[in-house]
């Protein structure tokens, strides 16, 4: 049965080592790489694309402009256009946005593929949860047969009301296991959901023994095998 592994990681805009977090993406060896704080600033388009050659990964170049959200491929892997979608925030509010795209396997098999990052206010992630679902029900619209996976940074944990509602949605994948700080993880912030798989193996954390995950960011990744 075809397999797709998905991983979900926040790159601190690439302020930590470029060099180390593409020494951890290149461990996992995804094939769909959803990203956070992708670098915005003049000229980093250079760093990010540097960045994906680094991890044997293929960078569209099209996103992470509204808020930092964006997705790498491997070369097995055939995606569409990405789009990026903007969350309403208050007037000088940090930006937010989702991504997403759709991949094909070489066997055939299609999934949508979602990039989120929820905001640091309650009220406001629980909004932006139910405005990317309602979008993305719309957008889905008469190919509701197509397997969907969202990860990413929900800066909140299961207890969380944005949480719960992705979680009535989409089935959680990934592995139960803290993401918060890299340096002494504490938080479960992180996450890999999906609707429409055969099968999900999350990711075993033994892979990142001895990788250098503190100098990289300070989120841990998370990723998962789905089986589709």
């Amino acid at each position: 049965m075809p397999t797709l592994r998905v991983a979900s990681y926040n790159l601190r805009g690439l302020k930590d080592s470029a060099d180390a977090a593409a020494a951890v993406v290149r461990a996992i060896r995804p094939d769909v790489l959803l990203l956070q704080e992708l670098p915005r600033h003049p000229g980093s388009e250079y760093v990010v694309s540097s960045f994906a050659r680094s991890c044997d990964l293929l960078w569209s170049g099209r996103t992470r402009l509204l808020s930092g959200t964006g997705l790498m491929t491997a070369l097995r892997v055939t995606a569409a256009d990405s789009v990026d979608r903007r969350l309403r925030v208050g007037l000088r509010e940090n930006p937010r946005s989702y991504t997403t795209t759709r991949v094909r396997l070489p066997e055939g098999p299609q999934l949508d593929v979602v990039s989120v990052h929820l905001s640091l206010r309650a009220e406001q992630r629980e909004q932006h949860a139910g405005t990317v679902l309602a979008e993305l029900a719309r957008a889905r619209a008469g190919s509701e047969d197509v397997p969907l996976v969202l990860g990413g940074d929900l800066n909140e944990e299961r207890d969380g009301a944005a949480w719960q509602m992705l979680a009535d949605a989409v089935q959680e994948v990934s592995a139960d296991r803290p993401t918060f700080p890299a340096h002494q993880p504490h938080r479960h912030i992180d996450a890999v959901f999906a609707r429409g798989h055969r099968g999900a193996r999350p990711g075993d954390p033994a892979l990142l023994e001895g990788m250098p995950v503190r100098e990289a960011s300070d989120h841990l990744p998370v990723w998962v095998d789905l089986e589709v």
